[in-house]
């Protein structure tokens, strides 16, 4: 099921470069969505993207922008056009943007130049999420896939609006969205979590522990071993 969009940003520094592929003399921006690298706090859990989450992206050609902080007056390149350009790496999905001879692209460009643009952020609409618990059993939503609206370079990254993805844990929980909301508020996120019967970390099954040295001598001295 497909959901409301939401924004997330990620802390890497974009890159410009002069010449490149672009037209306009302006020079080329770069851009990494790092993949399973954890959110800060979205209020009472964290978020990691899935290698695959862009993969159905990529695959039905959705027309995608690049925007400067996501503004629409703003806009940067399209895929569309073929002026921005995405391709998923090990580290994360990566794009680069021809810089229009714009007012924003010049601001851009002048911006990228003195190091100002601190962090990439990515606009999307969730397709499929999964949810688990982090090895301190915080709730951690897992990106499997989503339909990406746009990527955008931006001087500093936004607190997100988590609404959507605590929704989307009310529908993994079977409980009703207020009572997701309110434990958020409440910092008994994992709690209720657990409560509804989303295994955590120390409720799932351990793998045996291997014998211990005092064992393995034991066993030693007793002729259990053969060569």
């Amino acid at each position: 099921m497909m959901r409301e969009q939401e924004i997330r940003s990620t802390e890497h520094v974009v890159e410009f470069r002069a010449g490149g592929t672009t037209t306009t003399g302006l020079g080329v921006l770069t851009g990494l969505i790092v993949f399973n690298k954890r959110s800060v706090n979205l209020g009472g859990f964290v978020e990691v993207v899935d290698p695959k989450a862009f993969n159905k992206t990529l695959a039905d050609r959705v027309p995608v922008m690049a925007r400067f902080n996501h503004d629409s007056n703003l806009p940067l390149g399209t895929t569309t056009a073929g002026t921005l350009r995405l391709k998923v790496q090990r580290d994360g999905l990566r794009y680069e943007v021809d810089l229009p001879d714009t007012g924003a692209g010049r601001d851009v460009k002048a911006l990228a130049e003195r190091g100002d643009l601190r962090a990439s952020s990515f606009a999307f609409r969730a397709v499929e999420d999964d949810w688990g618990f982090t090895e301190d059993n915080t709730p951690l939503r897992t990106l499997k896939s989503v339909k990406l609206v746009d990527v955008a370079p931006v001087m500093e990254p936004a607190y997100p609006d988590s609404t959507t993805g605590m929704r989307s844990l009310a529908d993994r929980l079977g409980v009703p969205f207020a009572d997701v909301e309110r434990a958020a508020a409440e910092g008994e996120l994992r709690l209720l979590a657990a409560r509804a019967g989303l295994p955590t970390r120390t409720t799932q099954k351990a793998e045996p522990a291997g014998p211990t040295i005092a064992e393995l001598r034991r066993r030693l001295d007793a002729g259990l071993f053969s060569g």
